[in-house]
């Protein structure tokens, strides 16, 4: 309350010394400067108060009324600070933004889970494929394998042609080749499945009545 006196006072005092400021140089807008320092003491000016710059500041018209109030000036670390989290703000409006539009997508794609299920299983044909084609040549190999094992055997206790080593060697080379297709494979439908997985639970909500944009950002 004691401060708020002395700054009425001083804002009285500024007001009937105008007679006085039309001897010395005129103010800089015509206004008045008001702020309260750190240590609680009024000071007015006719200008901007750079000691003040910390602080709000009231700008007064010359008969004391309000004209504005000029929000505390930001160091350099916080005008970054404040850029930085408008800036993560916008990134944030923008997500949501994504977030809404791609369950909007997806409960319009896949109206039911009988549409999800359609899609899960074209999505694997080709994986599937890719496995059956693998095993035949994996069967195939092992016929060969056979004759080439029985072949050898005909050696037995001798050097095995460098021919038929080159051949056995081959086959297993061929054998792990399609070994190891069939597990990335195997790995990409086990992703595909994940995926249509995540996708099912989001949209069972969705189809319950779950707003759009309201179940978290969408899967990666």
């Amino acid at each position: 309350m004691r401060t708020m006196h002395r700054w009425w006072a001083a804002v009285f005092v500024a007001g009937c010394c105008s007679a006085c400021w039309g001897q010395e140089a005129p103010p800089r807008d015509g206004a008045i400067y008001v702020c309260v320092d750190d240590h609680g003491q009024v000071i007015t000016r006719d200008r901007y108060i750079a000691e003040c710059r910390h602080k709000e500041q009231r700008v007064l018209n010359r008969d004391g009324s309000l004209r504005r109030v000029l929000p505390p000036t930001l160091t350099a670390e916080e005008r970054a600070q404040l850029d930085a989290a408008e800036r993560a703000a916008r990134e944030a409006q923008a997500a949501q933004q994504d977030t809404i539009k791609y369950d909007r997508l997806l409960k319009t794609r896949y109206p039911n889970e009988a549409a999800h299920k359609r899609a899960r299983e074209a999505a694997l044909v080709a994986s599937r494929a890719a496995i059956e084609s693998a095993e035949t040549r994996l069967r195939e190999l092992a016929v060969e394998r056979k004759r080439l094992a029985d072949e050898a055997d005909f050696y037995r206790g001798r050097l095995v042609p460098a021919r038929l080593k080159q051949q056995i060697d081959g086959n297993e080379g061929q054998a792990e080749a399609q070994r190891n297709s069939i597990k990335n494979v195997q790995d990409e439908q086990e992703r595909i499945n994940k995926r249509f997985d995540v996708e099912l639970e989001r949209l069972r909500r969705l189809w319950k009545g779950a707003q759009a944009g309201s179940l978290g950002p969408p899967p990666q």
